[in-house]
């Protein structure tokens, strides 16, 4: 099992982009990737998986570029101590980057029909892709690796709930041979197709979006983010007293 040091190393990756003049060089340098490379969002429930999962841990491991993602984040990593930066989450910075890219050839995998499709035919719209294959999210990860090599694809978003994407991800990072951005992108084409509504802004900026997510699908998403929230205030606390004893040893140390 994943111990908290394992946890705590994961967190320590999370990339805090602390302004929009950053973000930009951030889409940036993602247009340039000579290799394959990943992005991944960590949220609450991201970490929660991570602790209790050797296989979701080391998923998120291989992701070569960690954004924080939510409003728990924000307070575990500012009860850490660390920098907080800006809520990168994916369902706002996938279309923002796929808008600010250069024209590519860009897969998606995940979700299911009409809802796959709905999402490419927005994208199609709005972006200036060739959205060169689409694919259901329930194949193994042997058919989307087969498909990324016939299609060659520039960038591949997966949407299909984590960890299942984010070890999709790697088994495609490890497969493929050329440059290619693998973004797992969560209810990504959920909400473009508009499958499930975005909370009104007001509520985004207060960091409550989880609310009204909760109240469109109680059912499946009371276990993760209510029960799924007290495992992991515990969980902070416990990266917290690791935190504690690591500088009181440093300065012991350093007396």
């Amino acid at each position: 099992m994943p111990t908290p040091q394992h946890i705590d190393a994961l967190v320590d990756r999370i990339r805090c982009v602390q302004t929009e003049e950053e973000k930009n060089e951030l889409i940036g340098h993602l247009a340039q990737t000579a290799r394959p490379f990943i992005v991944s969002f960590v949220n609450a429930h991201a970490v929660n998986l991570c602790w209790h999962s050797d296989a979701a841990l080391a998923a998120f491991q291989a992701s070569d570029l960690l954004l924080r993602d939510g409003i728990g984040l924000k307070l575990a990593l500012s009860a850490l101590g660390r920098p907080v930066g800006l809520n990168m989450n994916g369902t706002d910075f996938i279309p923002l980057l796929l808008h600010r890219l250069p024209p590519r050839r860009v897969a998606l995998y995940g979700t299911e029909n009409p809802w796959l499709e709905a999402a490419r035919d927005r994208l199609a719209a709005d972006t200036r892709h060739d959205y060169a294959d689409v694919q259901h999210g329930f194949h193994d990860d042997e058919h989307y690796v087969a498909c990324a090599r016939r299609t060659r694809p520039d960038v591949i978003v997966l949407a299909m709930g984590m960890p299942r994407q984010e070890q999709a991800a790697a088994r495609l990072k490890a497969e493929l041979e050329h440059p290619v951005l693998i973004i797992n992108g969560g209810a990504i084409m959920d909400f473009l197709a508009c499958r499930f509504e975005r909370a009104p802004v007001c509520v985004q900026r207060a960091g409550l979006e989880w609310v009204y997510r909760l109240a469109q699908e109680p059912r499946r998403l009371s276990r993760r983010y209510l029960m799924g929230g007290v495992g992991f205030v515990r969980n902070v606390m416990i990266l917290r007293r690791l935190a504690g004893a690591r500088a009181a040893g440093a300065q012991a140390q350093g007396v």
